[in-house]
């Protein structure tokens, strides 16, 4: 039987003096119930139907038969002829009904706070186990690649690039400008009433080439790729495309996950150079106007004073925060459900975690490097 000839539930009540007696119509199915269980209520106020005609019933399935149950006195006759289909879904749907319901606990105070506390902490421990398991899958995926360059597809890994890397060259070389000129300021403001103000370029230098510029770049990186990468999966799995996947035996993390890794790991260096240049031409313009620095000399005193280890360190940190904001991308778009607030949900989430673990990791290889005399 087709959607379109569906009918919709309906019933009559008959009220003799024996006992309720309920005559159903149509179709009481999950799609065709419709209002008929509020209804059914109103109209019995409480009372149960002693006997029930299933002459004119269309379909049945096990939503529509709860809410017969729910009408239905426990020993009610049936008439109208024997229904397979009836009696096998009453007698699978019955104990449900039996089943007490959960009684809920209503915690206050002292006790609803360690409640919640202890949900946050247990949610937190699935959320890292989840992480790990994500992880060593990932890391098999890429060493699968490496082992075997075949399985890597180009296309998606060209178009990630272009999207995660090239396009955001600009905003990066803008923010980073911004930055490198509030430093300048903030240093000429402090060190020229030390009397040091041109120690302005080495500020600026160190700054930008250690730190700022590859932080901006991975805060970049997470908030617009890291977001792309969470919805275009998520989006994926809503349609459903990832499970088609499967079953054409197309593994997801090869086609969904190594590309999007690959585009990061080899775009985040060249954002980060551009971050590091932008923010050097912001300190130098600044310091420029401010301070009378001439431009030769502020690149002269930058090169003499400013160690080429500080641009070393801060283009050895990318890689790493490139692979941890495109993995939290990819791992939230794979854990969307199947409707847009989960979507939305895990897109917000995929950006949150990203900044957070761009800014732990930064500062955790700010402590190794001070522990390394770098």
């Amino acid at each position: 039987m087709s959607a379109g000839s569906m009918t919709l539930a309906q019933y009559s009540l008959e009220d003799p003096e024996d006992g309720v007696a309920l005559h159903l119509q149509g179709d009481w199915t999950a799609l065709a119930l419709g209002d008929a269980s509020r209804r059914l209520d109103v109209d019995l106020d409480g009372r149960k139907a002693r006997t029930v005609d299933i002459t004119a019933l269309g379909r049945l399935d096990t939503a529509g038969a709860l809410v017969l149950l729910r009408a239905m006195e426990e020993n009610a006759t049936v008439a109208g002829g024997e229904r397979e289909d009836f009696a096998q879904l009453t007698t699978l749907v019955r104990p449900a009904l039996e089943q007490p319901s959960p009684e809920k606990v209503r915690r206050t105070g002292l006790p609803a706070f360690f409640h919640r506390f202890g949900r946050q902490i247990v949610g937190i421990a699935r959320d890292g186990y989840e992480m790990l398991v994500f992880t060593g899958e990932m890391m098999t995926a890429l060493g699968r690649s490496l082992i075997h360059p075949s399985r890597l597809r180009v296309t998606p890994l060209v178009a990630t690039m272009q999207e995660a890397g090239i396009n955001s060259l600009p905003i990066v070389f803008m923010m980073t400008f911004f930055i490198g000129a509030v430093i300048a300021l903030v240093g000429t403001n402090l060190l020229t009433t030390l009397g040091v103000g041109v120690f302005t370029v080495q500020l600026v230098g160190v700054a930008i080439l250690r730190e700022f510029g590859v932080v901006i770049a991975a805060i970049l990186l997470a908030g617009r790729s890291a977001s792309s990468f969470a919805a275009q999966i998520g989006s994926m799995r809503m349609n459903q495309e990832t499970d088609a996947m499967q079953v054409m035996g197309v593994d997801r993390f090869d086609a969904l996950v190594v590309p999007r890794i690959l585009a990061a790991l080899l775009m985040i260096p060249l954002m980060t150079f551009a971050a590091d240049i932008g923010g050097i031409i912001g300190g130098l313009l600044v310091s420029w106007v401010t301070m009378d620095i001439h431009p030769i000399f502020f690149v002269q005193r930058m090169l003499d004073t400013v160690s080429i280890t500080h641009f070393w360190i801060g283009m050895s940190k990318a890689p790493f925060l490139a692979l941890v904001i495109a993995a939290a991308g990819c791992r939230h778009g794979l854990m969307v459900g199947g409707d847009v607030q989960s979507l939305g949900r895990q897109v917000t989430s995929a950006v949150v975690q990203s900044v957070f673990l761009v800014i732990m990791f930064d500062a955790i290889f700010a402590v190794i490097f001070m522990a390394l005399d770098l």
